[in-house]
């Protein structure tokens, strides 16, 4: 059974490719309504403890729960409830962004009317304005990156699972996408994303856990990590902690 309030539990959690292990034995709680940042550096073990909450990928031992079912035995209770952003989602060089939301969304909605509705959506968390109607061969990076955001929130997921979500953006894309999610956790969503950019994430989590080869660090609110290392950010937090 899953604690009050948590929407993710993740207990002991191992991955291993091969001789690789790229997750060893974390255990993570996440709460209901929060944006809970995974930050460390490249390499860390993020993006598969990531995949595996997307169900996208199998652990080689442990347990992840997700809305109060088994990731692993009841993967296709959950995918409906959540939605996932890969870090390398690409797009369409010769669809306009309307034309690849519509087709999105059609695999998500049987009915047009709730299919359209969605787009809209998206439409409107991208702030792409006419440009969504352009082909996406012309966009930038950051437009990119917005459609896709947009894309993985515009079903309004219980949980959005957002890897490196502004990761190479310019600052004005940066703060739409910090905006966003934001929002959508105002309107009664949950995020769990990753990030080795530690002063975005200071702004923008509920708390943090430090993910640093395989394993879990510190989990807290930032402010509080902060406080109790006596540094400065959440950068010179994670140097201290790791450096141990």
């Amino acid at each position: 059974m899953m604690g009050a309030g948590s929407i993710v539990v993740v207990r002991n959690l191992v991955k291993r490719f091969g001789d690789l292990t790229a997750v060893n034995g974390v255990s993570l709680k996440i709460e209901e309504g929060e944006v809970f940042g995974l930050i460390g550096p490249n390499g860390a073990g993020k993006t598969t403890i990531l995949r595996i909450m997307a169900t996208l990928l199998l652990p080689t031992s442990g347990y992840v729960n997700i809305l109060g079912y088994d990731a692993v035995k009841e993967a296709s209770r959950i995918r409906p409830y959540i939605s996932y952003l890969a870090e390398d989602a690409g797009t369409y060089r010769n669809l306009s962004g309307r034309e690849y939301l519509s087709i999105v969304s059609r695999i998500y909605f049987d009915s047009n009317t709730e299919a359209s509705m969605a787009v809209e959506e998206a439409v409107r968390i991208s702030g792409l304005g006419e440009r969504v109607d352009d082909k996406m061969k012309t966009y930038s990076k950051g437009m990119k990156r917005r459609l896709q955001v947009a894309r993985a929130l515009m079903t309004r997921p219980r949980l959005a699972i957002l890897d490196e979500p502004t990761a190479g953006l310019d600052v004005f894309h940066a703060k739409h996408i910090r905006e966003v999610v934001s929002r959508h956790v105002k309107e009664g969503g949950t995020v769990v994303l990753s990030s080795h950019n530690m002063l975005e994430v200071e702004y923008l989590c509920t708390r943090v856990a430090f993910i640093h080869r395989g394993r879990v660090l510190f989990v807290g609110e930032a402010k509080a990590i902060i406080k109790e290392l006596g540094v400065s950010n959440l950068e010179e937090a994670f140097i201290e902690v790791a450096g141990r």
